[in-house]
């Protein structure tokens, strides 16, 4: 179900965006004050009641779509309206920041909507015009609000209108249904049409790169990120057909351009069959690389029985044998979770913010800016006394991220690795003895 709105819309000139953006060293301890600002329910699935997907197409020479996918059976539905049919009722709002001009705010919209339980699809795409213009790069603020429950949801979401071969000038359509597609990972079974409506285009060309396997160094190590060459393993040469469906069965990354010499454009990522999920034991072995040692891993990946292996791993945490299917459930629902958020060019779970959200949990405290992301760790609340008055000191561990923009995706972050202190060796060693990792409470599970 797709819905082109009529909406309310509110054009704002010569105000300047307040963005918190905060700089600072990877970790570092500081005395935290409350605020408003705390976006930290973006990474907690338990805080965060949709699952939005988001899609951005440069439509014209002055105009940016923003479609906003929202799934049917996350919406609530009542009957306590004057109709008596069970609707759900929504509204999205929209601020548009542009970050090549500083942050100011380009343009805003807002979408109301209801819809019917009886009649609704499974899925709903909302598509929201934005006033945009070549040469600059945006930010959209989105703000998804469920009218009867009060919940909000905020996100966001960076693209440019920087040349004619980026990825916001494609469209990706799945052959079989005719809907559009949001998320570039397939898999080698998938098939998808590739349509560049800005103008006639014959020819696609498909630079492939190799499967990118590397984890991230650990934060306390003072090495550089590690990231795909320049140069693609292959280019081949595909005619552009809307009926003629593309397919990419192996592990890769494959950039699509207009321009051979371009290495720009639209990017598929094969990460396997059954990504971003996670049940095969085979598929289970490479996240334990945070956790297990070099002859750990090695056995691991040579094991006759892959799951008995990943078993008697796991089991070796704990004498208990609960505790240590526990301890299995948390860690590898955190590879989930993070291979949905932080997808990049490679799995979720091998990248820098992966890394920190699986040996750390979900932040408690997550702050966005134009260019980077600080999240914040609780430590143990520090009691002070002075006669009859006590006060209590919070302290927080700061990781920082700076976002990389590059090639292949815009949802690329790397970690300030400094020589602050980061309590990894803690992290490890807790996890290893069969005990969760919590700053906070360290000691417990």
């Amino acid at each position: 179900m797709r819905i082109t709105p009529g909406y309310s819309r509110y054009n704002l000139l010569l105000m300047t965006a307040v963005v918190l953006f905060i700089t600072g060293s990877c970790s570092v301890t500081r005395t935290v004050a409350d605020d408003t600002k705390n976006m930290a329910y973006l990474y907690n699935p338990v805080s965060n009641p949709f699952n939005a997907r988001f899609r951005v197409f440069n439509d014209t020479g002055n105009q940016s779509v923003l479609s906003v996918k929202l799934f049917t059976d996350e919406l609530f539905f009542t009957e306590a309206n004057p109709t008596g049919e069970p609707l759900a009722s929504m509204t999205v709002t929209v601020r548009l920041f542009n970050d090549s001009q500083g942050g100011v705010l380009a343009d805003t919209a807002f979408v109301d909507n209801q819809f019917n339980k009886k009649i609704v699809q499974p899925e709903i795409i909302i598509d929201i015009p934005l006033r945009t213009f070549n040469g600059f790069e945006y930010t959209a603020e989105i703000r998804i609000i469920d009218n009867f429950t009060r919940r909000i949801v905020q996100s966001f979401v960076k693209f440019n209108r920087l040349s004619e071969y980026t990825a916001y000038n494609f469209k990706v359509i799945n052959p079989a249904t005719g809907t559009e597609v949001f998320s570039p990972v397939v898999t080698g079974s998938d098939f998808v049409s590739l349509r560049y409506p800005s103008r006639q285009v014959d020819t696609i060309f498909v630079l492939s790169y190799s499967y990118f396997d590397f984890i991230p160094h650990a934060p306390s190590m003072m090495l550089p990120d590690r990231t795909p060459g320049r140069e693609p393993d292959q280019i081949v040469t595909v005619a552009l057909n809307d009926t003629l469906p593309f397919m990419f069965p192996s592990r890769g990354i494959y950039l699509c351009s207009i321009d051979s010499n371009v290495y720009e454009g639209y990017t598929f990522f094969n990460f396997g069959e059954e990504y971003p999920g996670l049940s095969r034991a085979e598929n289970m072995i490479e996240p334990l690389a945070y956790l297990a040692t070099a002859d750990e891993m090695k056995a691991l990946r040579s094991a006759e029985k892959p799951k008995m292996a990943i078993d008697e791993f796991w089991l070796g945490r704990s004498s208990n044998i609960e505790r240590s299917r526990e301890l299995l459930r948390i860690y590898y629902n955190r590879v989930i979770f993070a291979n949905h958020y932080f997808t990049s060019y490679k799995e979720g779970w091998r990248t820098d913010r992966g890394m920190i959200y699986i040996m750390y949990g979900p932040p408690d405290k997550v702050y966005k800016g134009p260019a980077s992301e600080e999240w914040g760790y609780s430590k143990p609340v520090i009691r002070s006394t002075w006669g009859t008055r006590y006060k209590l000191k919070e302290d927080m561990l700061w990781f920082t991220f700076r976002h990389n923009p590059g090639r292949f995706t815009a949802n690329d972050y790397y970690l300030v690795r400094t020589d602050a202190p980061t309590y990894w060796d803690q992290a490890v060693s807790n996890w290893r003895k069969g005990i969760v990792f919590r700053l906070d409470n360290p000691e417990d599970f």
